[in-house]
């Protein structure tokens, strides 16, 4: 909003406060006839030893007739309010929108800086549940920010496909596994074993040992462990596959845990080195008292490795192969002491960008009993959310459109039906947790990306209809923006306005929620414009050519959001 620029800098001249701070405080109201911008003065009162009611008339008195496009400002107890002239700001946000072409709000201050995304990273040989939907499609729309920021983004797939839960799968595939069953359905029959596994774990503990003992052997690659560890691997790679194909996401590292096992020991020297490594019961651990941490483990008591070790291998590998700006882990918040625990041991060892890696926390997606647990096999396969989503999409979409082709029918359905569960994992705060409930998941009705693509769809089937007309294309800077200064039109106009900062705030807060609560005010505010005014059919050429312009920024608007959430604009619907 250059506006708040210009405003906080006009307003930094004529009081003591930095431009910053004005920035800073200036906020959108919670009402539109409150102003367009609001300045609370209660914290200015204590650096300028006044009260805000004070502060706030002696600054409107400054700056008074200094801004040509301010209509009007108030003073309201401790409160300045500004009031735009309507038709200057609708102006000034259509050329900038016009301007930035199809990624309006995208900016170029991340070129040269390589961020590192870690997401999805799924166990292998485990089935792909609608938990880890969380931290893939979130960790997609935090990457594809970055992106539109200007920044180098690599997507990284870190595989869960080491540790001591590979020896208990070797041991349970031993005792029961079926080839047959392993060639029709892989993730299913190596999920059944697994389940099996824990389950006989009750009456028989010494399957325990047999489990660390095979993963022992995989460390050593022993042939027949490390044989049957490479085929779990490949046969799950090929199911995730498909899972990452129908949700459009490519990675540009797929290198799991194991890839880093023949690394730690140069880690571990460099602890030892360094004289930061301390034996206790047998293990390996860094202290971390000094940061009020529990001690970092790093070798087990039989020399194994363990999650952190694998972590702080993995971050030195990746500064050497792409000497990152921010190293970032979408993973869920239960993991925060692992990070915290990794990142300390990585200052304790002066690596110069322990802080510029980030874990980036999120809830769980849950049943109202309970978590997803494949230990205990209750857990609900994402490719079966799609199918439920996509299969009752393509119902609305056959009833509403009876001689739509086949074809396109499902070819909506897959783009609304994958969109619409997007949208329930990103469209709340990444920290609350989800509670799994069909009804709610498959609910399509209010806040949902099917209502976001319906709207995109609209503007762009009224766009086609001004083309077909002969109206439409014409320069948008030739309209009379005096047609766009009501209230319908100026509230398309603000949430045009605040768009980019939408998405710097989601950026900055790895929050996508953010900007898509942006685009959904947006869709909100253009319905409610279109179903009070006449669009192609208003009274005057000029107020439709006006109204047209807005329809336009706002398809541009609402395409730019669904693009960086992952979500497909649709033309047609």
């Amino acid at each position: 909003m250059h506006y708040k620029d210009e405003l906080a800098e006009a307003l930094a001249a004529v009081s003591s406060p930095e431009k910053a701070v004005f920035l800073s405080l200036l906020e959108i109201p919670p009402q539109a006839d409150m102003g367009d911008l609001a300045l609370p003065c209660f914290r200015l009162a204590k650096e300028l030893k006044k009260a805000p009611n004070l502060i706030a008339a002696e600054l409107k008195e400054k700056i008074d007739g200094k801004l040509p496009w301010l209509q009007r400002i108030e003073v309201v107890g401790g409160y300045l309010n500004f009031y735009f002239d309507p038709a200057q700001y609708a102006e000034s946000v259509l050329q900038n929108s016009f301007s930035s072409g199809s990624a309006p709000g995208s900016g170029s201050e991340g070129q040269g800086k390589t961020v590192l995304v870690e997401y999805s990273s799924p166990n292998i040989a485990k089935p792909f549940h609608v938990g880890h939907a969380f931290t893939t499609l979130l960790g997609e729309a935090i990457a594809n920010l970055y992106e539109y920021r200007g920044y180098d983004v690599k997507r990284l797939n870190h595989l869960g496909d080491y540790g001591t839960q590979f020896g208990k799968l070797i041991a349970a595939w031993r005792h029961w596994g079926s080839e047959e069953a392993l060639a029709k359905d892989p993730i299913t029959e190596l999920n059944r074993v697994y389940v099996k596994f824990y389950r006989e774990l009750v009456e028989h503990p010494e399957l325990e040992d047999e489990g660390r003992l095979y993963f022992k052997r995989l460390e050593e690659k022993a042939p027949e462990e490390y044989e049957l560890w490479q085929l779990f691997r490949d046969l799950s790679l090929k199911a995730f596959d498909k899972i990452y194909r129908r949700m459009n996401i490519e990675f540009d590292s797929m290198l799991g845990e194991s890839f880093y096992s023949d690394k730690i020991p140069a880690v571990v020297e460099k602890l030892r080195s360094l004289c930061l490594l301390e034996e206790s019961e047998g293990a390996q651990v860094v202290n971390l008292d000094s940061y009020n941490l529990n001690p970092c483990l790093i070798l087990k008591s039989d020399g194994a490795t363990i999650y952190a070790s694998r972590d702080i291998a993995a971050v030195y590998y990746r500064q050497e192969k792409w000497d990152f700006y921010r190293n970032i882990y979408v993973v869920g918040a239960p993991q925060k002491n692992h990070f915290q625990q990794v990142f300390a041991v990585l200052k304790e060892a002066g690596f110069p960008k322990a802080d510029q890696c980030i874990h980036v926390a999120f809830g769980t997606v849950r049943f109202a009993d309970g978590i997803f647990s494949t230990r205990q096999g209750n857990v609900v396969l994402l490719h079966d959310l799609l199918e439920e989503s996509v299969a009752k999409i393509r119902v609305i979409i056959k009833n509403n459109n009876p001689d739509m082709a086949e074809e396109e029918v499902n070819s909506i359905a897959e783009s609304v039906g994958v969109g619409a569960v997007r949208y329930t994992f990103l469209r709340n705060g990444r920290e609350r947790d989800i509670i799994f409930s069909w009804d709610d998941m498959l609910d399509f009705e209010g806040d949902s990306a099917p209502y976001l693509q319906y709207t995109y769809a609209r503007c762009s089937s009224i766009m086609r209809l001004a083309k077909a007309g002969g109206i439409w294309p014409f320069d948008p800077n030739e309209i009379n923006t005096e047609h766009l200064s009501g209230d319908e039109e100026q509230a398309i106009i603000k949430l045009l306005d605040g768009f980019e900062s939408s998405v710097l705030e989601a950026l900055e807060a790895h929050e996508p929620s953010i900007m898509l609560r942006n685009i959904s005010q947006l869709a909100r505010a253009f319905n409610r414009f279109y179903n009070s005014r006449s669009i192609l059919h208003a009274e005057d050429k000029e107020i439709v050519k006006a109204r047209l312009v807005l329809t336009e920024s706002t398809r541009i608007y609402l395409g730019a959001g669904l693009a960086i959430a992952g979500i497909d604009a649709l033309d047609r619907m």
